[in-house]
């Protein structure tokens, strides 16, 4: 074979080599992203009612406001923070199991579980002015500056219109590409969803705009043990925030305390 003949089949070999490795750049499967993991540091511990089974829980103008469930226990509370104590309450109709409550232009706005129906109280005077349905479970509710958001157990997270209450688009929650479901009381903190991942220790923070989960916060051992109750203490459930002090309140179902905390990187 002439040299000029050898050169071109090693400049061929050669271009087919690069082809063949560019190919198989693109078709290398992609790295699952590393999920930001936050740990929870106690700023201070205040009193909170071991009966109220939390379900909706927010902050608002110097006090909390909390939604308990439970089948003829289900009520809407204003709670002064420093002691627990609860200073104004609505009880639901026994058939209502309560679930997410949220506030808007004066109103509170809640769920109730399996009944498909929420209803709208007076924010001031706890009187009912007005019921509405939506298909599917009720689980946690709170808002943005513009829509209402709930989540309904699954790995979806619906936008509701806060005039209507009718629901206007929804994002699916997933971590790394694999839904995450079981998304109980929610809170908006700062331009993302943090959502309770219901009988777990921990608490999702979600992209509002996409549904990805861009951090997991680490809440076991929030309560010290020897604050359980056997057979009473039940799970972390409740996200508070105070958008002005920048304070974030956590709570459960049953539990003593809420703790202000504040995140720690992992």
């Amino acid at each position: 074979m002439k040299a000029s003949s050898l050169i071109a089949a090693a400049l061929l070999a050669t271009s087919a080599w690069l082809a063949l490795s560019t190919d198989a750049v693109y078709a290398a499967p992609a790295v699952a992203k590393t999920i930001p993991v936050y740990g929870v540091q106690v700023v201070r511990a205040t009193p909170h009612d071991i009966n109220a089974f939390t379900e909706g829980f927010f902050y608002l103008d110097g006090f909390f406001y909390e939604s308990t469930g439970l089948d003829g226990h289900s009520s809407v509370r204003k709670v002064k923070i420093e002691t627990g104590q609860v200073l104004q309450r609505a009880t639901l109709p026994p058939e209502m199991f309560g679930e997410g409550i949220a506030p808007w232009n004066g109103r509170l706005v809640g769920l109730t579980w399996k009944e498909q129906k929420g209803f709208v109280l007076d924010l001031d005077s706890f009187d009912t002015k007005g019921e509405f349905g939506y298909p599917g479970e009720g689980w946690g509710l709170t808002h943005d500056d513009t829509e209402m958001v709930m989540s309904d157990g699954t790995a979806d997270i619906r936008f509701l219109n806060p005039a209507t209450l009718i629901e206007s688009h929804r994002i699916h929650v997933t971590a790394n590409g694999k839904p995450v479901d079981q998304l109980n009381e929610l809170e908006w903190v700062e331009g993302e969803i943090y959502a309770n991942i219901w009988q777990t220790d921990r608490i999702a923070r979600i992209d509002p705009k996409t549904g990805e989960v861009v951090g997991w916060i680490d809440c076991k051992g929030l309560l010290p043990k020897k604050d359980f109750i056997p057979g009473h203490t039940d799970v972390l459930n409740g996200i508070a925030y105070d958008p002005a002090a920048r304070r974030l309140w956590l709570t459960g179902k049953f539990w003593p305390k809420v703790f202000e905390v504040k995140l720690v990187k992992r």
